[in-house]
């Protein structure tokens, strides 16, 4: 038996007052999964016109965007972000998400909710998904009383570069940026992701980070010990353009997908330019037993009208040799496979 799963980049309907229309030139290419995933980076949400906050991405219900989110076939989003963030706006967005059948994870009205995972039944197999944050308000973090994400933690260091004779000799030189996982953090994301492994068959952990092109160091922190703790695939989203992807103890480190859906940014800027990638991967076997085998990725660019539309690897070709070189680098060998990419595990 092969169960298919499918993992999108960050979606975000801001700017958007009719998504009916968005993935129609994209849904023949993503059919026949069976387990769809994707971050969501808004909110289902009617933001009074006089309203303070700023913050976030919020979008009105009537737009329609869950239901599309529906018939495209998604069947879970993440949550756990740094634009959801707002009582009301949280219980608007799930409830709405709610509504159309999709269930969601990393974010509630308190922390309970927030930090719990959630685990489907998909033909047989139980598919556990657990996501957290590294990037985040600290007025958005889910509390015992008050609404928010479920959140990890990384710290920042600049180190001088005096081993360099530039740096010893002339003003100006950057220093390193140095991050690493906070230990309380990093303990406590062990033990939530080894529990979710002992209650499922396959364990996707989803992580909102990351800064630009550069794999950091605490997302490779967080990222081995959710494998060692029992993780089958890390799927990281946030900086809004594609990542490499790492083989990890035989298990996919997705860093970064780009986006899948995507108008404009804060401020109503346009958001445009971008390329995303959208992963299938194939699981062999029953229950305990099941086992990924390996993958593909294929490429999406919004049009003039933010509808999402495949691309080929010709079409992006200066893009794929960055990703093929950076994957390399981290044990991860992509192999032309028509207008995608295929990988082995």
């Amino acid at each position: 038996m092969t169960v298919k799963i499918r993992l999108l980049g960050d979606m975000n309907f801001s700017g958007e007052t009719d998504a009916s229309d968005l993935f129609t030139g994209i849904r023949d290419t993503l059919a026949g999964a069976d387990f769809t995933f994707a971050n969501l980076e808004c909110c289902f949400y009617d933001q009074p016109e006089d309203a303070l906050e700023t913050r976030g991405f919020y979008v009105t219900p009537a737009s329609g965007a869950a239901a599309a989110m529906r018939d495209l076939g998604l069947d879970m989003v993440g949550n756990a972000n740094n634009v959801t963030i707002g009582a009301e706006a949280i219980a608007s967005s799930l409830s709405e998400l709610d509504a159309v059948g999709i269930a969601h994870v990393g974010a509630g009205p308190d922390a309970a909710s927030a930090y719990a995972p959630r685990v489907v039944q998909v033909s047989g197999l139980r598919i556990g998904v657990l996501q957290r944050t590294a990037v985040f308000w600290p007025d958005g973090e889910a509390k015992a009383d008050r609404a928010g994400v479920a959140v990890i933690r990384g710290h920042t260091s600049y180190r001088p570069r005096l081993e360099e004779q530039s740096a010893q000799t002339r003003p100006g030189v950057p220093p390193e940026v140095m991050t690493w996982a906070d230990h309380t953090a990093l303990e406590r994301f062990r033990e939530d992701v080894a529990a979710l492994k002992a209650s499922c068959d396959i364990a996707l952990i989803s992580v909102h980070w990351g800064y630009r092109r550069e794999v950091l160091q605490y997302q490779r922190d967080y990222a081995h010990v959710a494998i060692d703790a029992g993780a089958d695939i890390v799927f990281g989203h946030g900086p809004h353009m594609i990542l490499p992807i790492e083989t990890y103890k035989g298990k996919p480190v997705f860093y970064g997908l780009g986006n899948f859906s995507f108008k404009q940014e804060h401020k109503g800027r346009a958001h445009v330019g971008w390329t995303g990638m959208h992963a299938a991967l194939d699981l062999q076997g029953q229950g305990a037993d099941a086992r990924l085998t390996g993958g593909r990725l294929g490429f999406v660019q919004r049009n003039a009208l933010n509808q999402t539309l495949p691309v080929t690897t010709s079409d992006i070709s200066e893009e794929c040799g960055l990703l093929i070189a950076a994957s390399s680098d981290l044990g991860t060998e992509l192999l032309p496979d028509g207008d995608a990419f295929s990988f082995n595990l």
